[in-house]
């Protein structure tokens, strides 16, 4: 007997299905952001300094996609909480450089560790056959996502 196979959908219905699925799948993973104290905005911000490295405030800006008077609200909160501290950046003498703090990596890890506990037990309640599809899923997403494809 041969294997039937199911018609692809057409790229821009494919892009919408996963457009929509990804905006609802980190919605979801994120709700463990929150019990960890952390809003979405402040997680993210956190996460490009703990895993990109130290950046001024306007990279930071560009690279969140937001304007210089939210990431400056940002940076007071993650500053006030004692997450994100500025120093100043030896290559521009009005300039600064931000980079977390232990507690602001501590925390981090901690809502990552929580985020990945979750999806790991979700995991785990699907079949081989599907964890299997989502592992060349994921592959697929990451070359999309590092290969310039959707510049």
């Amino acid at each position: 007997m041969t294997e039937s196979r199911v018609k692809p959908p057409p790229p821009a219905e494919l892009a919408d299905r996963l457009h929509s699925a990804a905006i609802r799948f980190l919605r979801r993973v994120r709700r463990a952001d929150a019990e960890s104290g952390l809003t979405g905005p402040q997680g993210s911000a956190l996460s490009v300094l703990v895993f990109g490295g130290e950046t001024t405030p306007g990279r930071l800006a560009a690279i969140e996609q937001v304007s210089a008077p939210t990431i400056s609200r940002l940076l007071k909160e993650l500053e006030a909480g004692g997450l994100v501290r500025r120093r100043p950046d030896p290559s521009d003498a009005r300039g600064v450089l931000l980079e977390p703090t232990e507690k602001g990596r501590a925390l981090l890890d901690r809502a990552r560790d929580l985020r990945l506990r979750r999806l790991t037990a979700a995991l785990a309640r699907l079949t081989p056959e599907d964890r299997e599809m989502l592992g060349r899923a994921a592959k697929l997403l990451t070359e999309l996502g590092e290969g310039g494809a959707l510049d």
